[in-house]
């Protein structure tokens, strides 16, 4: 179905979006586009409009994102929401005007309440986001809302898909922003390097995620995209759950650190366990993830071993 469509990726350039074009890519896509901020601020309509008015879109993936992990989170609340929310609002609306034909919107699980019962069922509406990601995921779920009314007022085919922590190589290892993978494979890799005798990890360990492998997740973008056209939100995941303590260990034992590690329990856990119901990516449109969290983490430590390399 791709070989003749004109298919625009917002975020196309970033982790996730780049895993993405290259799939596309391979599957016969000759038309993608990837716009990159500094010549489309998506934040601006008068770009969004030009953006579509450029490329004349038949399928949009938004991918575009301001993302980070808890700390990023805490420290800029205003502009996780604002960024979210005003891109994607945007974006809808002139998708709508535009006549594109259908467009694939990535929430976030940081959308689901803080006590959401585990399994996550793709029910986000009973109860307040966990307390420092709540500004982002709140924004990310408004673009839910806007996209059933628009599929009920305008007909616009918009659907909305929920992946779980992503993780992989090209991710994000810095410090400040990085998520919780990337962030313990950098720190465990800089100790052994530099001799250090610890390593300090936020929190207390004892919260539970998901992880879910960067390749498989582009997978499954692309299969909803293919084969899904309801307005339903759908949870893509691996079905696995690890806690956060184990995941340190598993990290720390891989890398070859031989130091201890110190929790810092005056930092915060986040939500406290997270697990999606994965069986309707499945039933819908035939999505399971392939890679093992070990094996995926053997080929994120490898890439970025060899990135430091460079």
């Amino acid at each position: 179905m791709w070989k003749d469509k004109r298919v625009v990726v917002t975020g196309g350039a970033g982790f996730l979006g780049s895993f993405l074009v290259e799939k596309l890519q391979r599957r016969g896509c000759c038309n993608v586009f990837v716009p990159r901020s500094r010549e489309y601020d998506l934040r601006e309509k008068e770009n969004i409009q030009h953006l579509l008015s450029d490329t004349q879109p038949e399928i949009i993936f938004h991918l575009a994102a301001v993302v980070g992990g808890i700390g990023a989170n805490q420290a800029n609340p205003g502009r996780f929401f604002y960024d979210n929310a005003i891109m994607g609002i945007q974006l809808i609306e002139q998708a709508r005007l535009f006549g594109v034909r259908k467009l694939v919107l990535l929430g976030t699980i940081c959308a689901y309440p803080k006590y959401t019962p585990v399994p996550f069922k793709e029910d986000l509406w009973n109860g307040y986001p966990e307390e420092t990601n709540a500004p982002y995921g709140l924004a990310k779920k408004m673009l839910l809302v806007q996209a059933q009314a628009y599929r009920q007022q305008y007909g616009l085919n918009s659907i909305y898909l929920l992946p779980v922590n992503l993780y992989g190589p090209r991710d994000n290892f810095d410090l400040e922003t990085s998520h919780v993978i990337p962030a313990l494979i950098r720190k465990f890799v800089d100790a052994e390097e530099n001799g250090q005798q610890q390593v300090v990890v936020w929190g207390t360990g004892k919260p539970t995620r998901e992880f879910l492998y960067v390749e498989d997740a582009a997978e499954g973008i692309l299969l909803a995209a293919e084969r899904y056209d309801k307005p339903e939100p759908v949870n893509l995941g691996s079905g696995g759950e690890i806690a956060i303590r184990d995941l340190v260990y598993l990290i720390k034992d891989m890398v070859g650190y031989q130091g201890s590690v110190i929790w810092d329990t005056s930092r915060p856990d986040g939500q406290p366990r997270r697990r999606l119901d994965t069986s309707r990516a499945w039933q819908e449109f035939g999505f399971r993830a392939k890679t093992s969290l070990r094996e995926g983490l053997e080929k994120t430590i490898a890439w970025y071993m060899q990135q430091r390399g460079r």
